[in-house]
């Protein structure tokens, strides 16, 4: 698993749409030297859903034209990895080498210029992140050198979230504002969100992809840090249905994991850690899994060792309670005190231990 691998499945937001005839149309023509005939991909995000066009490919050139009704985050996928850009109704071109497809020269959308404005604000940043990143296979092993890895990591990413914060702040009417507080919608605190939507311009606010964004962070509002948690009621492996309401009266760790999920399992352990730690002092972890397969379920729960209690509708993302809450990536966690009222989410690593150290020792 390559560490940078956080989220497994994200769910854009933004939309494409058919313009009226006479309308300027976006276009992409591409020169990438050294690019083999095949095809590449262009995956343009569609409200929860996306739209791939298959482009082919021909001594290293391609094109392709459409229409964007605002300016949006597309994918472009060659045969050994991505590279994403902003999509408008302007003359696009791209050239570089297929050796460094993350070096890409993209011109021709003003969209596409702010977030390389971005990018440049916050680069001393992720060139740090990158260095801390290739350490991780040599400490990986050692508690202790883990420990103020993920210290370190943790400290970084804050500092690019506060650039972020200070770029959409000072760029309220940009598409690339409302695109970066979107990523930071997928497991983000409704607070500090909505803070933030506020902040934005009433056009960026009512565009599809503004739009979208408002309903998603209405969501997060469900699951906000001093709210109470919301009963259900799931089946266990054994088709039993459990409430979680049955918990009250102990801190509980609700896990959304799946075992497709490669950070989800990486996790597993030090889940497994924190349980055995504090089990005997009101603490228990009740794990949702968002499987589709009760057999591949089964298996992981047996391989990883997890003996807590283990819940699942066996509808994948559908899970009626990752609908509830608006769960767009996992491992995504809550932390219930014994009133039922979430007081931290998102613990991973030596972040869960402290927390759980601070309330039960």
């Amino acid at each position: 698993m390559h560490i940078k691998s956080i989220f497994i499945c994200l769910s854009a937001a933004a939309l494409y749409a058919c313009g009226t005839t006479g309308k300027k149309q976006a276009t992409i023509t591409a020169s990438i030297t050294g690019l083999k005939d095949s095809v590449v991909y262009l995956t343009i995000p569609v409200a929860d859903s996306s739209k791939r066009d298959t482009i082919p490919v021909k001594d290293g050139k391609f094109t392709w034209t459409g229409e964007a009704a605002e300016p949006v985050k597309v994918y472009l996928m060659f045969p050994t990895r991505y590279v994403d850009f902003f999509l408008e109704n302007s003359d696009i071109h791209i050239t570089g080498h297929a050796d460094s497809l993350s070096d890409l020269k993209i011109t021709g959308s003003a969209s596409q210029d702010e977030q390389l404005v971005y990018e440049a604000s916050i680069k001393n940043i992720t060139d740090q992140e990158e260095k801390l990143y290739e350490k991780y296979e040599e400490i990986k092993s050692n508690d202790s050198l883990k420990a103020a890895w993920e210290d370190q990591v943790a400290a970084l990413r804050k500092q690019r979230r506060k650039g972020t914060m200070q770029y959409i702040t000072a760029n309220p009417k940009s598409p690339v504002s409302v695109s970066l507080l979107s990523d930071m919608a997928v497991m983000g605190e409704y607070k500090q969100l909505d803070s933030l939507y506020q902040l934005l311009d009433t056009s960026a606010q009512h565009s599809a992809v503004g739009g979208r964004l408002g309903a998603r962070i209405a969501i997060l509002k469900k699951s906000a840090i001093g709210e109470p948690m919301i009963d259900f009621t799931q089946p266990d492996v054994n088709g039993k249905p459990v409430k979680l309401s049955d918990f009250k009266g102990k801190y509980v760790l609700l896990d959304f994991w799946a075992s497709w999920c490669g950070p989800c399992r990486a996790e597993n352990p030090n889940v497994l850690k924190a349980y055995n730690a504090y089990k005997d002092k009101n603490f228990t972890v009740v794990g949702v899994s968002l499987d589709d397969s009760g057999e591949k379920w089964h298996k992981a729960i047996e391989e990883d060792g997890m003996p807590w209690l283990q819940l699942s509708d066996l509808k994948g993302f559908r899970n009626e309670v990752a609908k509830e809450y608006g769960i767009q990536a996992i491992p995504s966690t809550f932390l219930l005190n014994p009133e039922g009222i979430i007081i931290a989410k998102d613990l991973r690593g030596q972040a869960l231990h402290k927390k759980l150290q601070e309330l039960l020792n």
